[in-house]
């Protein structure tokens, strides 16, 4: 059995590197790109660092978007026969924090352990600010809805 801190380092080892900038408020956990097959070529990016994870979409159009980590509620992995082969996967990131609620992972390296990491990390997250994931459910057991205030239909009582 392959203990936690040698899954670390071996996600460091495959090009997700840890970077350390002097503070490590500003350390990069870990990072990828949507690969093509085993080849990163495409200008989606992936980050977790700050107690977020960062996605970074786009060329001539980049479309940046941040998600708290102690926001994530479920994180789910799939794998088609052709991932598997190439040993990439994709994970489906449910938040309670952005318009959509999903943030796509799509075909990074070692999705496994990277679903890992991340859920160790929502639950420090979580941990550190003392939220429990219950405050995010409604009474019916579904993801609470919290209107915008661009929300046509939000009107706040008075």
């Amino acid at each position: 059995m392959i203990k936690k801190e040698e899954s670390m380092s071996d996600l460091n080892r495959t090009g997700m590197e840890q970077e350390d900038r002097g503070d490590a408020k500003n350390a990069v956990l870990w990072k990828d790109r949507k690969h093509f097959m085993w080849f990163p070529f495409s200008f989606t990016k992936y980050e977790v660092r700050n107690n977020r994870l960062y996605t970074q979409k786009g060329l001539l159009r980049t479309t940046y978007d941040e998600v708290l980590l102690y926001r994530i509620l479920d994180i789910t992995m799939t794998q088609t026969l052709g991932q598997k082969i190439f040993g990439t996967g994709t994970l489906l990131v449910c938040a309670k924090a952005n318009r959509d609620g999903d943030v796509l992972l799509e075909n990074i390296k070692r999705p496994r352990m990277v679903n890992d990491m991340l859920s160790e990390l929502v639950e420090k997250a979580r941990d550190k600010k003392r939220v429990v994931g219950k405050e995010f459910y409604s009474s019916d057991g579904h993801a609470a809805h919290e209107p915008d205030v661009d929300d046509d239909l939000y009107k706040p009582e008075d």
